[in-house]
């Protein structure tokens, strides 16, 4: 019997894993720090790129992504991490009752720290975040952060039509 709701569903459904989510992340917020890692986070819209509303599962649940570079060591130590990450992810996402997407950024010290300690880092950063989605103001469109990047595109095409 599953003891929480996110128990009942497969990992899968609370993974980001397309290129575009990520990228949608890294565009709507700011890089995050806690101890042993840094984080992003952005409100997932209720409605589709069509405008049609997105299935429960999708629209209602949090997703979490995990990158762990080249610079974390040898394939075996990063897989170990993100064993470890999901793992720890997995027992908090409950955490969060927000759709939000969230990426992770484990620093190298993660391989090193006790499995409690990184649940308790994990639980803290979600924490953290679901305190922040609860301050959202309504009216701002979800996925968007209180201050967005700017859009620099716009200002080189503009300066080279003078």
């Amino acid at each position: 019997m599953p003891r929480t709701p996110m128990d009942a569903k497969p990992n899968s459904i609370f993974r980001l894993r397309k290129h575009a989510d990520y990228q949608r992340v890294y565009k709507a917020s700011r890089k995050q720090f806690a101890k042993q890692m840094s984080y992003f986070f952005a409100l997932r819209p209720l409605l589709g790129s069509d405008g049609t509303p997105l299935r429960d599962a999708d629209a209602s649940s949090p997703r979490v992504g995990l990158t762990v570079g080249k610079v974390m060591g040898k394939a075996v130590d990063r897989n170990r991490i993100k064993r470890r990450m999901r793992e720890a992810v997995r027992r908090n996402l409950a955490t969060l009752n927000t759709p939000v997407d969230v990426i992770l950024h484990p620093r190298r010290s993660v391989i090193d720290l006790d499995f409690p300690a990184l649940e308790r880092e994990v639980a803290t950063v979600f924490r953290m975040i679901q305190k922040m989605a609860d301050r959202r103001p309504a009216s701002e469109p979800a996925g968007q952060p209180g201050r967005q990047r700017e859009d620099r595109s716009d200002k080189r095409t503009s300066a080279a039509s003078r």
